[in-house]
């Protein structure tokens, strides 16, 4: 996921064909890879909420802090638009008073992109949070995912509070935020998991959604204790709008993968520094969801549209960890 891109062990063969007067093939094993990556930023934030009397959200406030991607090409820690808008300055809140805060963020390892790169934490952030107010006011965390995100429309710059927005490279004419859009995936991850009436059953749910590279994930999963008395993810519904899709079966495929690339950063993800040397290796200590983690059926829903297509092989992630 971007790894490839990087050109240090391109630079090391040329450098040693160099020396050697004639072509080498320099191939690193698993462990090198790991122990010498360009990893996903750290990142911290805290989130605070003002209710009013009725419980009704009528403030929100985001601090975040993260080494930003630029510090790949440069010497620098300040903040950049970019970064906040996976996630931050694109996120529409149908609240009055909003504030989203960052500060400068010393990197102390080489960045790169991890598969939906600062998303991940953002939306992790922001739907738990929305979790909490939830279970805070003893509501359904449906309703009150719909009702943060508020009456369907195209949401303005103004109403987000930037002068622009990258939008993933393209145009917001083209690809404009569509709260119509976020909503119904909403609604179709809920109606394929049989939300109110599992719920009623005593099945344990979650549901997390997000935009992303311009396209929009509702995500539900079902988790259980398994033998070893553990949480595990039983099952997952994921619905998708990417605008037009060529291809469904690639897509779907994605969109399951990217189910188990997010559960793998819930369970196991994680890389850790000691002396200035990265601790994990290789598949042992630095764990990928493996068959037996999976869930029994990850339903995949893909809407059909006549619009522009979006992304595919990111958006997926990032519900994925909140709703566990």
């Amino acid at each position: 996921f971007g790894r490839k891109a990087k050109s240090d062990f391109v630079a090391e063969a040329a450098f040693l064909a160099r020396e050697a007067g004639q072509p080498v093939r320099v191939q690193w094993a698993r462990e090198d890879d790991v122990r010498h990556d360009y990893y996903n930023a750290v990142n911290t934030q805290l989130l605070t909420a003002g209710l009013d009397e009725r419980g009704k959200v009528v403030a929100w406030r985001l601090r975040t802090a993260f080494p930003p991607i630029s510090s790949t090409f440069k010497a620098t820690n300040q903040p950049s638009a970019d970064d906040l808008q996976q996630g931050v300055t694109d996120r529409p809140l149908a609240i009055a008073n909003v504030r989203a805060e960052t500060c400068r963020a010393d990197v102390h390892v080489r960045i790169g992109w991890l598969r939906s790169v600062y998303n991940i934490f953002h939306a992790f952030s922001v739907n738990s949070f929305i979790d909490e107010i939830a279970h805070a006011r003893g509501e359904d965390p449906r309703a009150v995912q719909l009702e943060i995100l508020g009456p369907d429309r195209i949401v303005t710059l103004a109403e987000l509070g930037v002068d622009k927005l990258s939008n993933y490279s393209d145009s917001l004419e083209k690809h404009p935020i569509d709260t119509g859009r976020w909503r119904r995936v909403i609604e179709r991850a809920t109606e394929m998991a049989r939300w109110d009436r599992r719920r009623a059953d005593g099945r344990v749910l979650g549901l997390a959604a997000h935009r992303s590279f311009l396209t929009y994930v509702a995500v539900v999963v079902s988790v259980v204790r398994n033998a070893a008395g553990q949480i595990a993810v039983d099952e997952a519904w994921l619905a998708a709008d990417a605008g037009t899709v060529v291809n469904p079966e690639r897509a779907r495929s994605q969109m399951e993968g990217a189910v188990i690339f997010g559960m793998s950063h819930t369970f196991h993800g994680g890389a850790t520094m000691k002396r200035g040397v990265t601790e994990q290796s290789s598949f042992h200590d630095y764990r990928l969801v493996r068959i037996g983690e999976a869930p029994r059926r990850i339903h995949v829903d893909i809407a059909e549209s006549d619009g522009p297509p979006g992304g595919i092989g990111e958006p997926g992630v990032p519900p994925v960890a909140p709703a566990i």
